[in-house]
């Protein structure tokens, strides 16, 4: 179900350097193009605090964030969104969905400038590139008007996905993608993540589920209270090693 057959570059788009935050301490990675890097590590691992720094959400307090080749100043989501990195929280209906509004408007959210001439948005603009990423997403829904929040939780985290792929990131930062999803909307999901890395994005990918995170991503960096305590390729890589690499912190065994 998981089976990738795509090469990735050696171009390196995004480039983590000896970054710390309040929770992560000199955490250092890079993410080619057409790679999917996988985050693993315990709760309270610091995974989620990284991408959310990454994604312009949490302070830098020290370190460099580089996307392709060119150094960014982190302050707020703006400044990722800008500079091509799209994050999708893991806490998709209280952090990145209006479920009150409707598909399209949730779709096309983030794009809603280049949609625009003299201030007012195109409404044959905006109707074509939200039917456009639904029907390539596949999200099951009656029309483009209909609420986000009567929508399934696989559809819902499509519609999250379907509004950053359309601002065309460089990056994309996905928290737990399948958390609250069905098995159908999962392989979905999976997919999509395949066809983005086949495509050239650079995809960073947290999540709890082992399984899930074998046989997504071609590199998995484990993190430990904060800390990295090891990377493994794909051909390595097997449940155990990571697990001992995340109740592993500075050369103590939990």
């Amino acid at each position: 179900m998981f089976a990738r057959g795509h090469v990735f570059t050696q171009e390196v788009v995004l480039d983590v350097d000896q970054v710390s935050t309040d929770v992560v301490t000199d955490v250092s990675l890079r993410v080619r193009a057409g790679e999917v890097v996988a985050l693993a590590g315990l709760v309270g691992a610091g995974r989620s605090e990284l991408c959310r720094a990454l994604a312009g959400d949490l302070p830098i307090r020290s370190g460099q964030v580089s996307v392709d080749g060119r150094p960014i100043l982190l302050r707020r989501p703006s400044d990722a969104v800008r500079a091509g990195i799209a994050y999708a929280p893991e806490e998709r209906k209280a952090q990145a969905l209006l479920l009150r509004r409707s598909v399209r408007d949730n779709v096309t959210l983030a794009v809603l400038r280049r949609l625009s001439r003299l201030r007012f948005v195109r409404g044959s603009a905006e109707r074509a590139l939200a039917a456009s990423y639904v029907h390539r997403l596949r999200v099951r829904t009656p029309s483009l008007e209909q609420e986000v929040g009567k929508l399934s939780g696989g559809n819902q985290q499509k519609v999250v996905l379907a509004r950053w792929l359309a601002r065309r990131p460089r990056v994309l930062l996905l928290d737990e993608p399948t958390r609250g999803v069905d098995v159908g909307a999962k392989a979905e999901i999976y997919r999509l993540i395949a066809e983005l890395a086949e495509n050239g994005m650079a995809v960073v990918v947290v999540s709890s589920e082992l399984p899930e995170v074998l046989g997504l991503a071609d590199r998995i960096v484990v993190l430990q209270r904060g800390r990295v305590t090891g990377e493994l390729d794909r051909s390595d890589a097997t449940e155990e090693s990571i697990l001992a690499l995340a109740m592993t912190s500075e050369g103590v065994d939990a």
